[in-house]
This record gives structure tokens, sequence and C-alpha cells, in this order.
């Protein structure tokens, strides 16, 4: 049997040279979001993280995994990879924070067909920024090169984040009752759901490049479609501690729109009816809903239509809260319906 000389793993489409690189100019981005439970350094097989527990009496860990979606192909269009890291990060840290938790950590995954360390570092940069502002360690991650299962130039991103919670201070929605009011506050944008469709509309019905600025959208193509995803942990933070025993349920407005994630929250016999007078979407959903003869009932359960979060709480506790997001810089805070007896539906007037 002949061997044949001369085959590596750089020849195979794996260039480890590029990880390492990649590697070292991560290390340091993520050694800046370190926390005091940090107790590893990146490169360990296993992140170590030791919880500070004080103030807490029955400490309950929350945790969620997820991925930035066909949203990156926005990003590979106008070559842009500094936001789709916070995209990744904040719909995490959004999914934990409607039971009431914070969050410790957040590790990482990116998988590419042809390892670019420059996409790489722009990727971390906005993953470690994130995990900054929403005051969480990234904790590790891995970045994984696989020639001939990626197209050149593109990649796939997911996120999982650990946070904690006080068992007695869990938010699930056990405590909704009619005439609750439904307080939504308001989205960015896209956030990251609905670009299978927002894609189709704007690049193969209309022809649409990623530096385009039609009339309708109040910016160009890539940069409406790319603005970050937005975490509401800065705030809802502020609220739940100003208006603490009045928040009886929160939901992240995700895939599903208003329309299947409201009732993830809801109890038994219990529904809710949505004004949509009483805010204005932003000008994207507009401008998708006119140019894809979207239904509104397909456009609500495909976009969340300008509202990013929604919390139900109790009937006094309204105006406080309200009082308090204008107080900390969100004045398009609104009451946007009310619960109702029901059938653990959503309805629209």
């Amino acid at each position: 049997m002949t061997i044949r000389a001369g085959l590596d793993y750089r020849s195979a489409g794996v260039d480890i040279d590029a990880g390492a690189e990649a590697v070292r100019r991560i290390r340091d981005l993520a050694r800046g979001t370190f926390t005091p439970g940090v107790l590893s350094e990146i490169g360990s097989f296993g992140g170590l993280f030791q919880p500070d527990l004080t103030g807490l009496t029955d400490p309950v860990l929350v945790s969620s995994a997820d991925g930035v979606g066909t949203k990156l192909k926005v990003a590979f269009l106008a070559g842009r990879h500094d936001t789709v890291g916070c995209d990744l990060v904040n719909h995490c840290v959004n999914d934990i924070l409607v039971q009431g938790a914070t969050p410790l950590f957040f590790l990482d995954y990116l998988a590419t067909g042809r390892l670019s360390p420059d996409v790489i570092e722009a990727v971390v940069r906005g993953i470690a920024a994130a995990c900054t502002e929403n005051r969480c360690a990234l904790l590790g991650g891995e970045t994984a090169e696989m020639p001939g299962f990626y197209a050149d130039g593109e990649y796939d991103l997911a996120g999982f984040v650990v946070g904690i919670a006080d068992r007695d201070r869990l938010i699930d929605g056990r405590g909704i009752r009619p005439g609750d009011p439904v307080i939504g506050l308001p989205s960015t944008g896209l956030h990251t759901n609905g670009y299978s469709l927002a894609r189709r509309i704007v690049f193969d019905t209309l022809g649409l490049a990623v530096d385009s600025a039609p009339e309708g959208l109040d910016g160009r193509v890539g940069e409406v479609l790319l603005r970050p995803h937005r975490s509401y942990l800065p705030l809802v933070s502020l609220l739940l501690t100003e208006g603490a025993g009045g928040v009886r349920a929160m939901a992240h407005i995700t895939g599903g729109g208003l329309t299947d994630n409201l009732p993830r929250v809801l109890p038994p016999g219990i529904a809710v009816e949505i004004d949509t007078r009483a805010w204005t979407p932003p000008p994207v959903f507009t401008f998708l809903q006119r140019h894809g003869g979207l239904t509104d009932a397909e456009a609500f359960r495909t976009f969340n239509m300008g509202i990013g979060l929604v919390i139900i709480c109790a009937p006094d506790r309204r105006g406080t809260l309200l009082a308090a997001c204008r107080r900390h810089g969100e004045p398009g805070a609104a009451v946007i319906g009310r619960v109702t007896t029901g059938d653990g539906t959503v309805r629209y007037g």
C-alpha cells in the first residue's frame, strides 16, 4: 500500500493558525467581561463560575439557548458583523429576564466554513459588548471551522445564558387576573425574528440592495435590518425594584409575535385583548406589510410589530410602572391591552 504524502489539516480546509489567532483576539475581549465569579481562563476545557448567593434564600438557575437566525444573511450581504453578537446575547438575556432572572454568564458557539480572524473578532466584540451591558461574563465558547459544510464567508451563531433568581421571586403568570393591564415596551425593529419573510420581501420581491434607501424606510436597508435586538434588562431590573409585587407576568416577543408569545405566560381560562391603535409601529413594519401584501394576522404572528417585551401587572401598579418607564428614559411604554377571561388566545382590536 502506498501512503500518499503531503497532506495536512490546512489542505483539508482547516487553518489551525487562523484559529489560534482568532482565539488570541477573543481572549482579551472575553476577559473584559469577567465578573468576580469567574474562576477560569479562556481556553480551559470548562468554564468555572462561583455565583454570589448573598441575599438569595432559595436560588434557582434559569437558562436559555438561542441563535440569530437568517438575520445573519443580512450581515453577510452588508459585510458587517459587529451587531449580530449583540443580538445573540440580548435575545438570550431577555428570555430569562421575563422569568425574573438576572444573567450570570454566557457562552457562544460559532461555526464557519473558512475561519476569518477579522470576522470572528467582530462577532465576539459584539458579544462582549452586550455581556458588559448586561453585567454577565463571557465565560467561554467554541469556534468551529467546518469546510464543505458552510459556504465561504458564512457562519452560524448560537449562544447560551445562565442566570439566577430567588425561587419566591420567579415570575410565572400564575397571579394574572381578568382586568390586568398589558404594558408594551418598544422594540428597536425586527430584533431577531421574521427575517426569512423580510428578506424575501426586500431582496427578492423588491430587488433592493443593502445600501438602498427606499421611500418608507427610515434608513438604508442594511442599517434598518441590522439594528440590534434590544436588551430590556437595564430598564426591567429597575421596574422590578420600583414596582415590586406588581408584575405578574412578562413575555419576550420573539418568533410568533404577540400572537404566540403572550399565551405562553397565561394561566388556564385567561385571554388577552390587544388594542393595535395604542402604539405606532416603526416604519419597517409598515413597509414590509405593505410591500409584502401581509394581512394583519400574518404580520402580527411573524413580527413583533414594534413591541419587544410585554409586562402584565396588577391594575394598581400600572401608573407606577409607566411613570418609572418615563423616568428611566422609556417614554414609549404604553398600555396596549388588557387581560380577559378566555381560551388562552390573543385577540386584536
